[in-house]
């Protein structure tokens, strides 16, 4: 007799030894349709394995995040399949699931974006074909018997420990090194679709065999995929790429990879961004500060960064001695803390700084604003006594949540945990992930935990953003550091009279102001609210005649602190006002002889809306109250 304990408590007897497709089964046939995997005992595992003793089980379904990375992890086999029935030659190396779908690093020859349809056809009769997932466990020496023309399977094989038990997966004609567990068949893969390729190195070493990396998606149900494609679609027409191009905002060089070049317009953007990070920050009590860009390595050495992040730091000797371009602030600010003596009574201090950092990406990384080389970091160091942990993170959070509301973006929270790679003791670490996990209690606000996905000096708050798209974004990080006070030897006098170590927050809102940047560009679509536009006005005299009109007007507008321009091109005013709109020119002012006449201003608005004979007070108090404001709302007059 077989005792299975579920979710809920509840206890069903099986005489027979069951599957968990067997006990999804004593449940409903309806439920066991929907089921995809079985936890026990924190494991998941195949509904195909037989339960050989009483045990408490949960299922995966259908509708379970983990249901659907277990499904992508079946597609990536089903797509390797498909790509071995076209391509005979082709070695697979591996084929993980990753944050949007799933990928399989091939050696074999150059496909093309236009060969992904005949291996969406092979696995489209793969699908069809229902085939099970069969799981098998054999040595080491049988595993290397089987994949013995796979060198790149070998290699992987090689280094497992001889005892070690190996498991493979059968599912038609296919077999393949995995872990598991997979979905019972491959039909329960009703949407999918292969969106690109791309080159990879062989366990991303440069040195060794370039692959070709499939990319794919897939899910549950088809109307799934539609809403993605269409997702996909959207997301394209909002490339920052595209839309900076095309707005005159900025653009990426050759001769300097991976480092952006702000044009004008970009600038009036991020000046924007900067102004109203310096408003928020000042009221909240910081300060701002600014570092060199270049330090030594004894610095850095006392830090760790060059332990712990040596590959990723440009470095250069000058006289002899090894310096490095930072990749980041803190190791300054340490020493900006050192200039005076500090007593309890003077902490908290927030010191900001809105610093230029430079990190070695692989230039396959490289992606627009998203993924640069050199980027400011809006970084701040609050330094604090313990007792002040948990309403300074709480500040920091609600600081975030302000600036992050005047975007119109939601966010969650993630609490990363240590690190494999790390310094400090398990003490400093316990303390600082506890009173971290106080302040988010504190906060009131729910928290998933990453484990092993903190800094190596510290943990930390991830906060992901949400844009108008519903992607996510890490940009801001709160991260609670009690090391680098005690390697840089920082104190304050204590209410004793006697030398204690302050505690230490990093911290950043928009992460990295290039990759903000980018963020809303598309989170926006290019269409700015007014006073983040680099143009927020734009003046169409309907005749050359009328142009030095509009430039007196400019002026007046500009004293009052209005960007705005003067159309000047020798084009008609209905062509005019199309080449504003498509420029997201939030004020697009019609200059006609009434207008100038009468002294008012015909003013059309993004939104479609048209008010005419304005005064210039009417038209230049509402404006200026909604930059003041920094609303979202179109609607101004």
């Amino acid at each position: 007799m077989i005792n299975i304990t579920f979710p809920d408590n509840s206890i069903k007897s099986f005489e027979n030894i069951p599957t968990g497709m067997d006990v999804a089964n004593s449940i409903s046939q309806g439920f066991a349709r929907n089921c995809v995997a079985m936890e026990i005992n924190g494991r998941l595992m195949d509904l195909s394995l037989p339960i050989k003793q009483d045990i408490a089980i949960s299922f995966i379904t259908v509708k379970d995040e983990e249901g659907l990375k277990i499904l992508r992890h079946s597609s990536a086999h089903v797509m390797a399949e498909a790509v071995l029935n076209i391509y005979k030659d082709a070695k697979l190396t591996i084929g993980p699931v990753v944050e949007d779908g799933f990928y399989y690093d091939i050696d074999m020859a150059p496909v093309s974006k236009d060969d992904l349809g005949a291996i969406e056809a092979q696995m489209k009769k793969i699908i069809k074909e229902k085939n099970t997932f069969e799981r098998k466990v054999v040595t080491k020496k049988e595993a290397q018997d089987i994949f013995r023309d796979n060198p790149f399977k070998l290699e992987i094989i090689n280094e497992l420990d001889d005892t070690l038990e190996i498991s493979l997966y059968r599912n038609g004609k296919f077999i393949d090194l995995c872990r598991g567990p997979h979905i019972p068949h491959t039909g329960m893969i009703k949407g999918f679709k292969l969106l690109k390729i791309s080159g990879a190195y062989w366990r991303a070493d440069q040195t060794r065999k370039q692959l070709q990396r499939l990319y794919g998606i897939s899910f549950f149900e088809k109307k799934a995929l539609n809403k993605y494609i269409h997702l996909i679609e959207e997301a394209k027409k909002r490339d920052h790429r595209k839309l900076g191009t095309r707005l005159d905002l900025y653009s990426f060089h050759d001769e300097a990879a991976g480092m952006p070049f702000f044009h004008a317009k970009g600038i009036e953007v991020w000046n924007a961004l900067l102004e109203y990070w310096r408003e928020e920050h000042k009221a909240a009590g910081y300060v701002e500060t600014k570092t060199p860009v270049m330090l030594n390595r004894k610095l850095w050495e006392q830090s760790g960064h060059w332990e712990n992040y040596r590959e990723n730091m440009y470095t250069s000797v000058i006289d002899d001695e090894e310096y490095a371009i930072k990749p980041m602030n803190c190791p300054g600010g340490m020493l900006l803390y050192k200039t005076k003596a500090y007593s309890y009574r003077d902490l908290p201090v927030r010191a900001g700084e809105v610093g230029l950092v430079h990190r070695h990406e692989l230039s396959g990384a490289l992606s627009g604003l998203f993924r640069v080389r050199a980027f400011h970091q809006d970084d701040a160091h609050i330094f604090m006594t313990p007792d002040q942990i948990g309403n300074e993170v709480l500040g920091v959070l609600e600081l975030a949540q302000r600036i992050y509301s005047r975007f119109g973006l939601e966010f969650h929270l993630e609490l990363s945990t240590r690190p494999k790679k790390s310094i400090g003791s398990d003490e400093q670490w316990k303390e600082a992930t506890n009173g971290l996990k106080a302040a988010l209690e504190l906060y009131g606000r729910e928290y998933l935990i990453n484990e092993g996905d903190g800094a190596f000096y510290g943990p930390k708050i991830d906060i992901h953003i949400k844009d108008a798209l519903g992607r996510t974004w890490q940009c801001g990080t709160v991260q609670l550091d009690m090391s680098l006070p005690e390697r840089f030897d920082l104190t304050y006098k204590g209410r004793d009279n006697e030398k204690h170590r302050p505690i230490m927050i990093h911290r950043v809102i928009y992460g990295s102001l290039e990759r903000f940047f980018g963020i809303l560009v598309e989170h926006f679509a290019g269409r700015f609210p007014l006073w983040l536009a680099p143009v927020q006005a734009i003046l169409l005299p309907i005749n050359q005649d009328l142009a030095v009109h509009a430039e007196k007007i400019k002026a007046e507008l500009e004293t009052c602190k209005i960007r705005c321009e003067v159309d000047r091109k020798n084009e008609t005013l209905k062509k005019k006002i199309r080449d504003a709109q498509l420029n997201y020119v939030p004020l697009i002012i019609t200059i006609g002889d009434k207008e100038k006449q009468t002294n008012t201003l015909s003013v059309r608005t993004l939104d479609g809306k048209v008010k005419m004979g304005l005064s210039m007070q009417e038209f230049i108090g509402p404006v200026l109250n909604n930059i003041k404001e920094r609303t979202l709302k179109d609607a101004i007059f």
